[in-house]
């Protein structure tokens, strides 16, 4: 008695080796051959752009929430809860939750500022002496001058920190001064009149982004009361967390840390227009370059179509030896498959190498063309900024193997359906 033999399992070897074969380039075969290549080309180029662009998405979005939220704060305090003596209550209680790491007051208000024959608007904001200290966006980034002798003397003295734009604009520099007017201040009898007052400045601060370095000055917080009027009241204590994303976390307990007198905002409600903005410009592009994906993967059609009828004798005469039409379907599937992964792996490749060598890639394109490709003026970044979230990575990667292997599913069951009387009979 003979033995039974078993079929070949699903994927076994031989398939796979067949498969491999007909993607070889042969001089009969050089449209295949040559569609192939296009086709992988196409699914890297595709991949590569799509992790690019939601690199540097993500990365203008991390550099611009950590330059906002590291100048502004990322939750707010106002309110009754913010007189003395209930302030230093309710401060005390907000620094205890953990998560938070900073809890400052502050004055900020609107002042007209003049310096060598030129006058200007400014914001200015009032902080103790130590809060400014302990705000490492502005401390570590003193462009010129100190900090030194910042809020000594009487009511906190008069040196103030002043943006470096906004002191190019008035011309003036370390230990040169400044005239500011409040447009409220000290209380008459017909209300509250307009107080000016010399400064000097201690320093020049530069954030990287053009809209506070032009406009912003910092003030010693008891000045900044005495200047605006404020008595000793704040106009809000601004928080910072370890994490800007757990601010709806901690926004509950923030709140009731300070009790009903006071009301408490996030970053998400202050700047939600902006951000919002960014995240739908992120989602739009993403789309887009995902039908390139889309449009790469589906190159992969037209070249099984072109395989299927050059090798229809073949599958004739696999078919006449035994093989089913589950064999033939996994061949040509496998085929196609081999181009969408070999073009996603490039493309992962090319992808993450460009995103970790971005800088060097722009000092080379600016190089070459003797141009600024990005203006930090502009875009208030001095390089185009990429951060790879690998989440993303593998999302993209899933989605044009997936892509890749639903091309292939039409051709792959065309071969499988092909009748080997048929295919023989005009060969």
């Amino acid at each position: 008695m003979t033995a039974d033999i078993k079929p070949a399992p699903p994927f076994s070897f031989w398939e796979r080796s067949v498969a491999m074969r007909y993607l070889r380039a042969k001089r009969k075969n050089g449209g295949v051959a040559l569609i192939s290549t296009i086709s992988f080309i196409l699914i890297m180029l595709a991949v590569a752009i799509l992790i690019i662009v939601m690199s540097v998405m993500n990365g203008f979005r991390s550099e611009l929430l950590d330059r906002i939220l590291g100048f502004n704060g990322h939750m707010h305090v106002t309110g009754a809860a913010l007189i003395e003596p209930e302030r230093d209550l309710v401060l005390q209680r907000i620094r205890a939750i953990p998560g938070v790491i900073q809890a400052a007051p502050l004055v900020e208000a609107q002042a007209l500022v003049q310096g060598r024959g030129q006058t200007s608007g400014a914001i200015v904001r009032g902080m103790t002496p130590e809060d400014v200290r302990a705000t490492k966006f502005i401390a570590d980034n003193i462009k010129s001058g100190s900090l030194q002798g910042f809020g000594d003397g009487d009511y906190g003295g008069d040196l103030i920190l002043v943006g470096d734009r906004l002191a190019a604009s008035m011309g003036v520099g370390p230990g040169d001064t400044l005239t500011l007017t409040s447009p409220t201040g000290a209380e008459t009898a017909f209300g509250s009149a307009p107080v000016s007052k010399a400064f000097t400045v201690a320093g020049t601060f530069s954030v990287g982004m053009s809209q506070y370095d032009e406009s912003f000055i910092y003030m010693p917080l008891a000045q900044a009361q005495l200047f605006f009027g404020r008595g000793t009241s704040a106009d809000q204590i601004e928080i910072k967390l370890d994490d800007p994303d757990r601010s709806a976390e901690l926004l509950p307990l923030v709140q009731n840390a300070v009790g009903a007198d006071g009301v408490v905002t996030d970053w998400r409600n202050q700047e939600q227009a902006y951000f919002n903005a960014l995240e739908v410009e992120r989602t739009t592009m993403t789309l887009i370059m995902g039908l390139l994906v889309l449009i790469a993967a589906a190159n992969i059609i037209s070249c099984l179509i072109m395989l299927v009828k050059n090798k229809s004798r073949d599958i004739a005469v696999l078919r006449t030896l035994g093989a089913g039409q589950g064999a033939i379907l996994r061949i040509f599937f496998l085929s196609g498959s081999a181009i969408g992964a070999l073009g996603t792996l490039a493309g992962l490749a090319l992808g993450i190498l460009f995103c970790l060598n971005i800088q060097h890639i722009q000092g080379i394109v600016e190089w070459a063309t003797g141009t600024q490709v990005f203006n930090a003026e502009i875009y208030f970044l001095s390089h185009i900024p990429a951060k790879i979230d690998w989440r993303e990575v593998g999302f993209v990667a899933a989605f044009s193997l997936t892509a890749s292997f639903v091309a292939t599913l039409p051709p792959a069951f065309q071969a499988a359906r092909l009748d080997p009387v048929e295919a023989l009979r005009f060969e």
